[in-house]
């Protein structure tokens, strides 16, 4: 099988092209292919399909040609990966299946639509965010409240006073599996100056990855929050880079970089 690697603010993701949704990938093989020492490395796994061809997603192939059929590192499913999408969509332009500067992509979380700016960078419509409320992450047995928002998957985004930089995130951090029976992408940042936040994520499915585009999202809208705003543009730095997320009254907008560095033949089995 061939494939591609490709990261966005160093989330990063091997691409797998099967058009026809033929190549049947399992949870097992995305394991072994994300594993950084005996497979390829990754946060998760991109598989390339047809829209029309997905059983899950053929319903929308009147919308999207391309469907973003997203892994988790673990093998699970995920509804939605705003730094895949920016990847999956450099992947789709540079192999020329793409030729607009516009276009729309189907994910488990609905339609995205994707553009092109002038200068290379990717951005995602990703969406109105929900806010469902507050609950508590503990990290090192410190507890910080966050908002849950949903940006089609799951996000706790925590503001707190500790430096970022100095947690632990080795370990899973603890959440209410009352709330998020299903795990939790859960951001802590820090608040720093006009409309900008320095955020780390531990993702579900994969644990702590350098960028996480929907936990970008899900952190500006807690930032916003704690200023009283729910619209605007704010500058997210995490470990991989800085992302650009815009809030307006209808959706959200997540903008940066997306880059192709290799390609190959998979030749991993189950």
């Amino acid at each position: 099988m061939r494939f591609l690697k490709g990261h966005g603010t160093e989330n990063d993701f091997v691409i797998l092209p099967d058009p026809g949704g033929e190549a049947g990938v399992t949870a097992s093989l995305v394991a072994k292919i994300c594993d950084r020492r005996a497979g390829i490395g990754a946060d998760g796994v991109l598989v390339v399909t047809r829209t029309k061809e997905s059983q899950e997603a053929f319903q929308l192939a009147a919308t999207a040609e391309w469907f973003m059929d997203y892994r988790n590192a673990d093998g699970s499913v995920a509804e939605m990966c705003g730094n895949g999408m920016r990847v999956f969509a450099r992947y789709l332009i540079d192999a020329g299946l793409e030729q607009a500067d516009e276009f729309d992509v189907a994910t488990r979380g609905g339609v995205r639509r994707v553009r092109v700016e002038p200068d290379g960078n990717i951005t995602v419509d990703m969406g109105k965010p929900v806010v469902y409320g507050e609950s508590v992450a503990t990290v090192g047995g410190q507890e910080y409240t966050g908002l849950h928002v949903s940006m089609g998957n799951p996000h706790l985004a925590c503001a707190i006073g500790d430096p970022v930089v100095q947690l632990d995130l080795t370990h899973q951090p603890g959440f209410d599996t009352g709330v998020f029976p299903g795990g939790v992408n859960i951001e802590l940042f820090n608040p720093v100056g006009t409309r900008r936040a320095v955020m780390r994520v531990f993702e579900r499915g994969c644990g702590e990855t350098r960028s996480c585009g929907t936990g970008t999202v899900a952190t500006a809208v807690a930032a916003a929050a704690l200023s009283g705003e729910t619209t605007g543009t704010w500058t997210v730095e995490v470990p991989g880079g800085t992302l650009t997320v815009i809030l307006d009254e209808e959706t959200s907008y997540l903008s940066g970089p997306a880059v192709i560095v290799a390609s190959g033949e998979l030749t991993l089995a189950e």
